[in-house]
């Protein structure tokens, strides 16, 4: 079995066909080492919003005992890449499928899985979306999601007229379903074969870190350019982020300069985060970065310049060094 908090409202598959009052949602979820991503979790509560059935689908190597939902084993999907897991989905989508919508989150697999099925059934792809209604009267379907660097939100419609709607979600806009006891019914999907697949996993690297991870840390420390080397990044981020539990996070201009590993990238073209505080430590705040954490619920800043971007959506913001300010609040949060 999934090591993994119970999952709750996957009702058994293929008891009804779906139908404009009985949505039924595919739900795509990924794990690593037999557990689900929380992020999955979130898109999981994103389908229950539709108001119907839901059932979820996990792809993973024979070695790892997946008994649990719809599920597909194979030694081939020990690492789900897009090019074997797609022909695997098309083929469930494609054979009197009673699907609705197919959700999952907006993850680096699931951005370049789903938008390849949905071309080959030529039905539309909506991604990144913050909120979703649908309508039982209509069979339409309504999303929200943010374009132009979160600038803007745009809202579309898939109507009755599409018979099936394929979306991904922003894990942050989404509470992960809770944790529960209910039973579902298993249902083994024979794995599609790929012959001479064109593309090969060679090797994950993944960092490692006692800290929370980032994308679902209730609390994060994020740096920038101003940090000046990775030593000095480590040394002034490290014990604030202890001393909070917070995960840290850094600007792209920083990861950039090598002061910080990629997967550490908060915004446009990193990680978009929402926690219940975010502290911005030499960030200037760009457009880029700002749309990556901009719904975080309460932003602290630090930055001697008094015109950057980062205060215009700052709660509370401080103009001061950074090397003087974040070694006395260590100092004050060790004497509490």
């Amino acid at each position: 079995m999934l090591r993994t908090r119970p999952l709750v409202c996957l009702r058994p598959l293929f008891r009804t066909y779906a139908t404009a009052a009985n949505p039924h949602a595919l739900v795509l979820l990924e794990h690593r080492d037999g557990a689900i991503d929380s992020a999955s979790l979130s898109a999981l509560s994103a389908a229950q919003k539709l108001g119907g059935e839901i059932t979820g689908l996990i792809v993973g190597s024979s070695d790892e005992g997946l008994t649990a939902l719809l599920h597909s084993s194979s030694p081939q999907y020990a690492t789900p890449l897009p090019e074997l897991v797609s022909p695997l989905l098309e083929k469930i989508l494609s054979e009197g499928t009673p699907f609705t919508h197919v959700v999952s989150a907006h993850s680096s697999s699931a951005k370049s899985i789903l938008p390849r099925v949905a071309a080959r059934l030529d039905v539309p792809a909506v991604s990144d979306i913050t909120s979703v209604e649908h309508d039982t009267s209509s069979n339409s379907t309504t999303f929200t999601r943010p374009i132009y660097a979160g600038n803007a939100i745009a809202t579309v419609r898939a109507p009755s007229s599409v018979h099936l709607k394929f979306f991904t979600v922003r894990s942050t806009a989404f509470k992960a379903a809770p944790a529960g006891s209910s039973e579902v019914e298993a249902k083994a999907i024979d794995p599609v074969q790929v012959a001479d697949p064109p593309t090969e996993h060679i090797k994950t690297e993944l960092t490692k870190s006692d800290r929370p991870e980032l994308g679902a840390a209730s609390r994060v420390v994020s740096g920038g350019r101003a940090l000046k080397n990775a030593e000095t990044f480590n040394s002034t981020l490290e014990p604030l982020a202890d001393i909070l539990g917070a995960a840290i996070g850094a600007s792209r201009a920083a990861v950039d300069a090598g002061y910080a590993d990629n997967s550490l990238q908060v915004g446009q073209t990193g990680k978009v985060v929402a926690p219940e505080l975010y502290m911005a430590l030499g960030i200037s705040g760009a457009i880029q970065h700002l749309a990556g954490m901009k719904d975080s619920k309460l932003i602290v800043a630090i930055n001697k310049d008094p015109d950057a971007p980062i205060f215009q959506v700052a709660d509370v913001g401080l103009v001061a060094d950074l090397y003087e300010v974040v070694p006395e609040l260590v100092k004050k949060l060790n004497s509490q």
